[in-house]
């Protein structure tokens, strides 16, 4: 049996600590010469992390890849934690957690990232796709590539401006529970670029849309009341 620890650079090792404590993880070792380091671990999950002189977040291209049987079940655990730092689950700076959501580049596969202090990408995905679902509309599958564009290729701005595209152009007689999923995305996206304005009155918008009930328009409804709690707060 053989498995691959991710090592990742990071700045002031007290303050990764802190913040991988607060996603759940146990320092299993650390030092702090002749260079820093820590071993982090979460049930299976293991992460180390590795002192750098002068090292600059914004610059960071380092990720890794952690592979789960549920990835909503991790998100929530990592968000309540998030929330109990931080006050709420950040969009926006370092630290930062975006929310699970099917892409366009993984075959439907809902996953999600987090942006530790130190820049580094921890990409979460389902270890499997069991079921591949085709987009059920025009605005289903421009959801799924601004998802893309955000979240993978971290062009947030281009991300908003396609969205909102899309969800303009959107046919009447779009799905309502894809309107419902356009806008919480967009309303994400407006705060992730700095317009918490547009946020709101996206958010505004979205409480007027009639849908019926379902799991994953619960789901979409408490992500976007979470975010207008966040803004509210």
């Amino acid at each position: 049996m053989a498995r691959a620890v991710p090592m990742l650079p990071c700045g002031p090792l007290d303050e990764t600590v802190d913040f991988y404590r607060a996603l759940g993880f146990e320092v299993m070792a650390r030092q702090e010469r002749p260079y820093s380091y820590a071993a982090l671990r979460r049930e299976d999950i293991d992460l180390h992390v590795y002192g750098m002189p002068d090292w600059d977040p914004e610059q960071s291209h380092s990720t890794c890849l952690i592979v789960v049987d549920d990835t909503e079940a991790l998100w929530a655990a990592w968000a309540a934690g998030l929330r109990a730092r931080y006050g709420r689950v950040p969009l926006t700076g370092l630290p930062r957690m975006t929310r699970p959501r099917r892409r366009a580049n993984a075959d439907g596969a809902s996953g999600f990232s987090v942006v530790d202090p130190n820049g580094n990408w921890i990409r979460v995905f389902p270890d499997r796709v069991t079921e591949a679902q085709e987009p059920t509309s025009t605005l289903s599958r421009a959801v799924e590539n601004a998802v893309v564009q955000a979240d993978s290729r971290g062009d947030t701005a281009q991300a908003l401006k396609m969205l909102a595209g899309a969800e303009r152009r959107a046919p009447a007689d779009t799905p309502s529970r894809d309107r419902l999923a356009a806008l919480a995305l967009l309303a994400e996206l407006q705060v992730r670029v700095g317009a918490p304005d547009d946020a709101r009155a996206t958010l505004a918008r979205l409480e007027t849309i009639p849908v019926e009930d379902g799991p994953d328009v619960a789901v979409v409804l408490e992500q976007a009341r979470e975010l207008a709690r966040d803004l509210s707060g």
